[in-house]
């Protein structure tokens, strides 16, 4: 028997792939939308305040009541070194903790950066630090500070790294970590000499083997480096700059050795943010459609409200952002019997731009009035690169199924993972798809 499924037409909030909360947690308040000094190139409110978590006091949230903001599984979570790190060898590793936590209770995974400074006397290097060595200021008139030149900088900073990954890396919640480079926000790297920045590299490569790193797309030596010795995908700053998307961005691409958003994800953040965007009059579609091009799998546009006009194509966006199953076809036996094989094959296709880079279980089952069976099976949805697949299950029946009728259900995922929703017309319950019914004979 075959049976095929209508599609889904609408955005599906699924883990690891959408708009990113930042510095926020899902549900949570949103900034207050912030308009840029036209003649500067600079947003007149001080961007400082929205970099470091926890959201600085005195920062106003009123987005909700400005705008929309996508639904979102994934919290992209930034602290300062000093948060961590408070005294010297002593780690805060309960602060760390409790944004996992929270993460936890709004049904998300945390991509999490590890920032050495920012830009301001307040959000600085640890205070013992600058009793080691000399700390740069931020000079009158400008954005960026450099950072310490002591080599034992680098050093520290890479020690906080290891602690952190020795303590997280196991935590399924931590999903994704935002490799720091040694300037402000951990994205300066030019005072540097590669051999030091090496060093710091090899650290993430060693203490986080279970989480997935993303690098600077600004660095591609960087992202050779340790593409060499692991999986890792890229995080480009800047989006929807039309010198970002027309010049820089294009640019960088011959730089990189190999794809690597077919093993690692692909994360975006924007220029200012996309309320912004829309007063300049840059072009959305334009930018969706680059952006999907290169293989998007999560945007960070830093809980600032979108106007509520924009809708319908930030929902083009997400409805092809990072992965989209879905289930086309089943075939199956109308009848079994119970101690023989049966055979189910699947046709499936990610229409989405990118894989899913999690191992997660696919599991069939056969649901009746008396008894219920699960079917593991060896299917690696992370193969699933955009493409159609064909899927092909072979179910042992136990002997002693009761006779009956069967719901023949998948799921990806689920229990203790996140589950993935497919985008097809089928029956529900919880993560499993509920595809068609199967006659159990003894």
């Amino acid at each position: 028997m075959k049976k095929q499924f209508e599609k889904l037409d609408c955005v599906i909030s699924n883990p690891y792939i959408g708009f990113t909360s930042f510095q926020h947690f899902r549900g949570e308040k949103l900034y207050s939308d912030c308009i840029t000094n036209r003649s500067s190139g600079v947003a007149s409110c001080e961007t400082e305040n929205y970099e470091c978590y926890p959201v600085t006091p005195g920062v106003e949230e009123k987005g909700r009541e400005q705008g929309y903001y996508p639904d979102n599984t994934v919290a992209y979570i930034r602290i300062l070194w000093k948060e961590f790190e408070p005294k010297q060898g002593e780690y805060n590793y309960a602060f760390i903790e409790k944004i996992l936590q929270d993460a936890r209770d709004h049904d998300q995974t945390v991509m999490f950066r590890l920032m050495p400074h920012s830009t301001c006397a307040r959000d600085d290097v640890p205070d013992w630090l600058k009793e080691m060595m000399p700390c740069p200021a931020r000079p009158d008139g400008m954005r960026v500070k450099d950072s310490p030149t002591d080599p034992r900088y680098m050093e520290l900073f890479g020690k906080a790294i290891e602690k952190l990954g020795e303590r997280f890396d196991k935590d399924e919640t931590l999903d994704c970590v935002d490799v720091s480079l040694g300037g402000a926000w951990g994205e300066g790297h030019q005072g540097f000499p590669f051999e030091e920045l090496e060093k710091l590299m090899d650290i993430y490569v060693r203490v986080f083997p279970n989480t997935k790193l993303l690098g600077q797309f600004s660095n591609a030596r960087m992202l050779n480096y340790i593409g060499d010795k692991r999986p890792i995908g890229w995080r480009a700053d800047g989006t929807g700059s039309p010198k970002h998307m027309n010049e820089i961005f294009p640019a960088r691409f011959p730089l990189l050795e190999k794809e690597f958003w077919k093993t690692a994800p692909v994360s975006f953040e924007s220029y200012w943010w996309i309320s912004e965007w829309y007063r300049q009059g840059w072009d959305l579609d334009d930018i969706i459609d680059k952006t999907l091009g290169w293989h998007i799998s999560s945007f960070n546009t830093k809980s600032f409200p979108i106007q509520y006009e924009l809708q319908p194509k930030i929902e083009r966006w997400l409805k092809k952002m990072g992965y989209r199953f879905e289930i086309d076809e089943i075939e199956y036996p109308e009848s079994v019997k119970a101690g023989e094989k049966a055979y189910v094959t699947l046709k499936i296709a990610n229409v989405g731009v990118a894989p899913i880079y999690n191992e997660l279980p696919f599991v069939l089952r056969l649901k009746g009035a008396e008894k219920t069976v699960e079917f593991a099976t060896d299917i690696d949805a992370r193969k699933w690169l955009p493409g159609e697949y064909v899927e092909k299950v072979e179910l042992a029946l136990p002997c002693d199924l009761p006779a009956g009728e069967y719901e023949l259900s998948m799921a990806l995922g689920g229990g203790d993972k996140p589950a993935v929703q497919f985008a097809s017309k089928t029956g529900k319950e919880y993560h499993w798809h509920i595809l068609t019914t199967v006659s159990v004979e003894k």
